[in-house]
């Protein structure tokens, strides 16, 4: 059995990853790398905060998608207090990446596809949460897998209409600021970017499906058009292979 001593080592403040209510930590527990979250110190002894980090635990726990930070574990870490264990995750915020010059279209890519599924599975579980921002997406070391952390505190019977359009309008906000930040001109992305940021919200998606549909039937289109143009191409080969005009065997 290993040793209790070591059960916590190597814990370090992350203070560019703080929330409004907690700090984050990365850490090791028993060897392995894990990133905590506790209460920051004028909310951990306030009782209505104490409940908060609990709901959080247990909204979370159940969630399970690739590209949200999953929680593992609730526990008393001495010198920290109580913390919500997360998996590790190593890699630089939205942010960061545009601060840096660093944002590619590989990450584009993971806003188009990945968030847009994470924002719809969320939605689908009715989790409320904490505003979606620049800060709190994540993209992997290496491979570039986008996570999304802090997402939730609390899981309702639904989501008002209120809340699935104050997401459509976040993400759209976070897109275009990504598109801003390398110049890309991408007209469906910034059509349904733009459509997302409407300042009437009675003109955005009404949810993700509806911004997952847009941005899957753009993609469908230009694959129909590509195939049409291909068979099209044969066709007139077709005919000019048995025209007057085609080339003469010898």
């Amino acid at each position: 059995m290993a040793d209790q001593n070591q059960r916590w080592t190597e814990i370090e403040h992350l203070p560019e990853w703080d929330e409004e209510f907690y700090h984050i930590y990365t850490a090791k527990k028993f060897g392995k790398w894990v990133m905590i979250k506790t209460l920051r110190p004028e909310f951990k002894d306030l009782p209505e905060y104490q409940e908060m980090i609990e709901r959080e635990f247990d909204t979370r726990y159940n969630l399970a998608h690739p590209n949200i930070v999953m929680i593992n574990d609730f526990e008393d870490i001495p010198g920290i207090g109580r913390c919500i264990v997360c998996d590790d995750v190593y890699g630089d915020s939205l942010q960061k990446l545009i601060d840096t010059g660093k944002l590619t279209d590989h990450h584009i890519e993971q806003m188009r596809h990945q968030l847009v599924g994470a924002l719809e599975y969320i939605q689908a579980n009715h989790i409320a949460h904490a505003p979606l921002t620049t800060s709190n997406i994540i993209f992997t070391e290496n491979i570039g897998n986008l996570k999304l952390i802090d997402v939730g505190f609390e899981q309702k019977p639904s989501l008002s209409p209120r809340e699935r359009s104050e997401d459509i309008y976040n993400y759209g906000k976070v897109l275009t600021r990504a598109l801003d930040a390398i110049g890309s001109d991408d007209p469906v992305l910034r059509r349904v970017a733009k459509k997302c940021t409407d300042p009437d919200p009675k003109k955005r998606y009404t949810d993700m499906p509806q911004v997952h549909l847009a941005l899957e039937n753009q993609k469908q289109r230009k694959i129909f058009i590509i195939i049409i143009s291909f068979l099209v191409a044969m066709i007139l080969v077709l005919v000019w292979l048995l025209s007057p005009y085609r080339p003469l065997s010898h």
